[in-house]
């Protein structure tokens, strides 16, 4: 890819490969998802997120927060208190990334019978 060509990511060392890896990955779609609704304090978005650990979740909001998706609020209180929330730019891709995650919600049904087909006819032609 030349410095005047626009971005494609069907190139191999498009930079907007990382972008989309970033913003679709399991727990990049659930923390933007999340952050759609409100702010979240670190450990209220551990407990929203089921199932993330804590190194994934810190590790996937400085992705975020680098990305330019993401804004951390530390707060010079003691406690200390950090609050995360969506930019302009993260509520945009959060929008687009969370559709699809309610897309998939509603047709896992015809995922998993799909599944049970293909799992039919592999099995019956060994």
């Amino acid at each position: 890819m030349g410095v005047s060509e626009p971005p494609n990511v069907n190139e191999p060392m498009c930079p907007s490969r990382l972008v989309l890896e970033h913003v679709t990955s399991r727990w990049g779609v659930l923390v933007l998802a999340a952050l759609l609704e409100r702010s979240y304090r670190f450990s209220e978005l551990r407990r929203t997120i089921g199932g993330v650990s804590e190194k994934m979740l810190a590790q996937t909001l400085r992705t975020l927060e680098r990305d330019g998706f993401v804004h951390r609020d530390a707060k010079p209180v003691i406690p200390p208190r950090v609050d995360y929330g969506l930019t302009p730019l993260g509520e945009e891709a959060a929008r687009r990334v969370w559709e699809l995650a309610r897309w998939t919600e509603r047709r896992v049904q015809a995922v998993q019978e799909a599944r049970v087909r293909y799992d039919t006819v592999r099995e019956t032609s060994q």
